[in-house]
């Protein structure tokens, strides 16, 4: 082999190896970006901050809510919009899991909600699916799917 042939080689060897870093990068960097989004989300759902969960949400956002109704952005954003001055349950994103499918994601996490009742602690948790898209160059939430969990029985 020539020298100029290993010489085109190994140019080749690297500008291979820095696509694939900017490219590992890149997934890094959406899936920081697309966990933050939902982290937002929820601290705003916590807050009841329509203004904010409009503002992390696609136009045509949908969801589906704990008891399998499927509610349009306006619908959302209408039960965060409520007057109502009242104690809301402390929210944690937990277990969260992220896959990146070019300019979607589908994250994957639990949300536990807890909160006192009658001086007693309560807390009960979700399994939640959000997608989100990139849209302009800013991430925003297309989709959330809220399921129980259910407690674990106490064995007798």
């Amino acid at each position: 082999m020539t020298s100029k042939f290993l010489h085109l080689q190994h140019a080749a060897v690297i500008s291979a190896c820095a696509v694939l870093m900017s490219s590992a990068q890149a997934a890094t960097d959406g899936v920081t970006s697309v966990t933050e989004l939902v982290q937002r989300f929820t601290k705003a759902q916590a807050a009841m901050d329509a203004p904010t969960l409009a503002a992390l949400t696609a136009d045509n956002y949908v969801e589906v809510s704990p008891v399998g109704e499927v509610d349009p952005r306006e619908k959302m954003l209408t039960f965060y919009a409520k007057d109502e001055k009242r104690v809301l349950p402390a929210m944690m994103v937990e277990d969260s899991t992220t896959r990146m499918l070019g300019d979607t994601a589908v994250v994957i996490a639990k949300i536990t909600y807890s909160h006192v009742i009658e001086g007693q602690p309560r807390a009960f948790s979700l399994r939640s699916t959000f997608v989100a898209e990139k849209i302009g160059g800013t991430w925003k939430l297309v989709s959330a799917q809220y399921t129980p969990i259910r407690p674990s029985k106490n064995p007798g």
